[in-house]
């Protein structure tokens, strides 16, 4: 019912301006990211896209700054299946930046065959959970420094399908493709509950979001049927500007300053399944995702 009231709602629009605010963007090379990222700049941000496409990249770069007319926008290399290369990009950005306000976490992949990234996780924990948690993690000291400032972290309804298998994080006994997206999406909301918890008194606040159901190149992986059924529901899905909105209003919305760990939906806030609320499995995923990774963060 939510979903279906939110649908007759008006638009949400705001126009809070970003000028000498600084964000990166993960992913910002394509569909709602490359919006995002946009609308941030139309905003008067400078943006940074983080992408690993650099050729893809540049164009998207490009294309930004004569549509916003904003030409503090640059793009630098990110892989997020491979931890040398975050490090890399995190190193250059902390030396080179002298703030950071926003974080968008939005770059992902989605039911894709199995494969493996370039620590041995699962694809699909690796990049959207893992990849996004060592990044926010090497950058947490510019963004505590630059407060107030907010870390935004593209979910997806998908996180209530899912569960997270602590024993087999990797999916190394059995994989499903879409049970491995709906635990990465699920990672994605416990971890912003968990960050916001750590964050406290800080000035930095932290979202999770249901971008809708986007038509994007995520798609790529769909089997024929799959994308039948996604086809007949058309008319509910969106096109990347309007799935860009939940991103752009948890990342911008004055009224979200003192709110920090929720899940957002359609420009509102949103209920997130049980699995999501469940603080002592946020706590269980951050030790065994510092534990991947080789870190201690408290």
């Amino acid at each position: 019912m939510q979903g279906l009231r939110n649908l007759f709602r008006a638009p949400w629009s705001s126009d809070v301006k970003l000028d000498g605010q600084t964000a990166v963007i993960t992913g910002a090379n394509t569909g709602i990211g490359k919006e995002t990222a946009l609308d941030l700049a139309k905003r008067g941000a400078r943006v940074i896209l983080a992408c690993r496409d650099m050729e893809k990249a540049q164009a998207a770069v490009t294309e930004i700054i004569k549509s916003s007319g904003n030409d503090a926008v640059i793009c630098m290399k990110l892989d997020l299946s491979d931890s040398r290369s975050i490090r890399e990009f995190a190193e250059a950005i902390n030396k080179n930046e002298p703030k950071l306000n926003l974080l968008i976490n939005n770059a992902g992949v989605m039911v894709c065959p199995y494969g493996k990234t370039a620590d041995g996780f699962e694809m699909q924990i690796g990049v959207n959970h893992f990849g996004h948690f060592l990044l926010t993690y090497l950058l947490i000291d510019l963004i505590k420094s630059s407060a107030p400032a907010r870390i935004v972290t593209v979910s997806s309804m998908a996180h209530s399908w899912g569960s997270i298998n602590l024993e087999d994080i990797n999916s190394e006994k059995s994989y499903n493709k879409s049970k491995a997206y709906a635990q990465s999406k699920l990672a994605n909301v416990l971890f912003t509950r968990s960050l916001a918890k750590k964050l406290e008194g800080t000035g930095v606040t932290a979202y999770s979001l249901h971008p809708g159901v986007v038509q994007t190149d995520l798609w790529r992986h769909l089997s024929a049927p799959e994308k039948f059924f996604i086809k007949i529901a058309s008319p509910f899905t969106k096109n990347s500007i309007q799935g860009a909105q939940t991103t752009i209003y948890c990342a911008v919305e004055p009224t979200l300053e003192k709110e920090s760990g929720g899940y957002y939906s359609d420009c509102a806030p949103a209920n997130c399944s049980a699995a999501g609320k469940d603080d002592e499995l946020a706590e269980k995923l951050w030790e065994l995702s510092c534990k991947m990774l080789s870190l201690s963060w408290d």
